[in-house]
């Protein structure tokens, strides 16, 4: 379930930064997909819907704040220049504060108001997961994360990214194609 991944991811970025690894081993990338290849994200200019959501709705609250940021780029004549992502700002047990985010080449001459907003999303050092398949089953792929953050005693930041390969909006769930960016410090 989509509540008990976010939550294992965030439980275990918390222990990750306060407590010392114990090593275990990562299970295999998914196909021929790099498991936690480094990489360099660059920022980007971006529109997002400023939210907050609880566990358990987590996945149908992201795709809502993705159709009213696609509305608001529709009715102001603006183009999508990226996949869509999702960029997690904050955590508890029971719920969560994020940015669903499009990028775009420039920011909009008539700027956003309430909700909306105009950004910049995180750059720097990061590591790259992939997940195929329904939301709901990102659990294991977030376990794999976790596992092997602790093995190379990695260092993560405070955040997360989910940058959909395919459009969470128009994607049949079970065919999601999701790139996870863990930003290491």
């Amino acid at each position: 379930m989509v509540a008990s991944r976010i939550r294992v991811v965030v439980t275990a970025l918390a222990f990750l930064l306060a407590v010392p690894a114990f090593a275990q081993q990562s299970p295999p990338a998914q196909g021929d997909d790099p498991f936690g290849a480094e990489i360099t994200l660059t920022e980007r200019t971006i529109i997002y819907f400023n939210g907050n959501g609880n566990w358990d709705a987590a996945f149908e609250t992201i795709v809502d704040a993705f159709k009213t940021v696609k509305a608001f780029m529709a009715k102001q004549g603006i183009r999508q220049a990226g996949p869509l992502m999702t960029i997690y700002t904050g955590t508890d047990d029971t719920s969560f504060s994020f940015q669903a985010a499009i990028p775009v080449n420039e920011a909009p001459k008539d700027p956003p108001k309430g909700d909306i907003a105009i950004g910049k999303s995180p750059g720097g050092k990061a590591l790259r997961f992939v997940h195929r398949g329904s939301y709901d089953s990102m659990d294991t792929t977030y376990e794999a994360i976790t596992n092997h953050l602790d093995e190379k005693q990695i260092d993560a930041k405070d955040l997360f990214i989910e940058e959909y390969q395919t459009d969470p909006v128009t994607t049949p769930e079970d065919k999601l194609v999701i790139d996870v960016y863990v930003p290491v410090k």
